[in-house]
């Protein structure tokens, strides 16, 4: 439906209140731009809704998740993280998405 070639989260939290504007501005302060097919994620303080912005080169969609249990797996140091397909899965599930990909790999016992 809509291409994305790239996820990024945010780790700060976005006030869910935000509509379309106000998120797209929060995307340029923390990423520097919005680029065309790049997806960009947002959670409340208490991480259990979740914006997703994403520009598919002609303008900009916005959509919302809400856990009706539990929160989102969401960081709370650094600013930025660039995600895979299968960790997005994970984490609109509320799933460890940090264990999904190398994170995930054993390589001693």
């Amino acid at each position: 439906m809509i291409r994305v070639d790239a996820i990024w989260l945010a780790c700060e939290p976005l006030d869910m209140r935000a509509g379309t504007e106000t998120a797209l501005g929060r995307v340029v302060k923390v990423f520097g731009e919005a680029r065309p097919h790049h997806a960009y994620l947002f959670a409340n303080r208490r991480a259990n809704r979740m914006k997703a912005l994403v520009h598919d080169g002609i303008g900009v969609w916005l959509a919302a998740r809400r856990l009706n249990a539990g929160r989102f797996v969401w960081p709370q140091e650094g600013s930025t993280l660039a995600l895979t397909r299968p960790q997005l899965d994970a984490l609109v599930l509320g799933l460890p998405w940090q264990r999904i990909g190398e994170a995930g790999v054993i390589t001693s016992l």
